[in-house]
C-alpha cells in the first residue's frame, strides 16, 4: 500500500497488481477524485493516508475516506450514524452495512455539482468532531478497535466479509487486536487477517 498521498492520485492505492498502470480505478476516476480532494482541502481538513487512501481528519478524528472502484468512486464517512443527511445523498455500502455512509459517484462531473452539498456534509461532520460527540456503545453491540474500523471502511470488500462471521468470529479479532498495545501492532495484524476474514474464518482458525 501507498504512504505517500501523492501517489494515489498519480498511481493509485497499492493493493492490487493494477497499481501504476492506465487500468487503476483512480485514472478512470482521476478528475472527480481530485476534485474531492479540493473540496476537502478547501474545508481545511488534514489530508493523511490510511490504508492505502486519502483520510481526511478534523480534530483529531477522522472525517472521511477517497476510494475508488471500478464501476464508481466513494466519499465515505466515519460516525456515520450521527449524520442527518437532510439531501438523502449518502447510500449504504451493502446489505450489511447499518447505516448510509458514502456519497457514490458514478460520473467525474458529478463532484462539482454536489459541492454545496458535499461541503454541507462535511461541515456537519466536522461539528460532531469538534464537539466530541460519539454515538453510544449499543448493549450488546461488540467495539470494533479504531484501527479495524478504519480498515473496514476504507476496504468494502474486506467489510462485506467481516460483517458475514458470526458475532463469535467477529469478536475473536477484536480480543485479538485489542491485545495489541500499539496500534502499529493492530494494523499489521489487520493485514494480517484479510485473507482470513474474506475466508470466512475467525482469529484463531487455521
Amino acid at each position: 500500500m501507498i504512504s505517500d498521498i501523492e501517489e494515489y492520485f498519480s498511481k493509485g492505492c497499492g493493493r492490487c497488481e493494477r497499481f501504476a498502470t492506465s487500468d487503476c480505478s483512480t485514472r478512470h476516476w482521476s478528475g472527480g477524485l481530485a476534485k474531492l480532494r479540493e473540496i476537502c482541502l478547501g474545508m481545511d481538513l488534514v489530508e493523511t493516508v490510511k490504508w492505502g487512501h486519502p483520510c481526511y481528519m478534523h480534530g483529531n478524528r477522522n472525517i472521511v475516506i477517497i476510494g475508488a472502484l471500478r464501476n464508481d468512486f466513494r466519499l465515505s464517512f466515519f460516525n456515520a450514524a450521527l449524520m442527518k443527511d437532510p439531501d438523502g445523498v449518502l447510500e449504504k455500502r451493502g446489505p450489511n452495512t447499518q447505516h448510509p455512509d458514502m456519497i457514490r459517484f458514478t460520473e467525474n462531473n458529478q463532484v462539482a455539482k454536489m459541492k454545496l452539498v458535499i461541503e454541507s456534509c462535511l461541515t456537519e461532520a466536522m461539528g460532531y468532531a469538534e464537539a466530541g460527540i460519539k454515538l453510544p456503545t449499543q448493549q450488546g453491540k461488540i467495539e470494533l478497535p479504531d484501527e479495524l474500523r478504519e480498515a473496514l471502511d476504507s476496504d468494502p470488500e474486506l467489510a462485506e466479509a467481516f460483517y458475514c462471521l458470526t458475532p463469535g468470529r467477529q469478536k475473536s479479532y477484536v480480543i485479538n487486536l485489542n491485545s495489541a498495545k500499539k496500534p502499529a501492532t493492530r494494523i499489521s495484524r489487520i493485514a494480517k487477517f484479510r485473507d482470513k476474514i474474506l475466508a470466512g474464518k475467525g482469529a484463531m482458525e487455521r
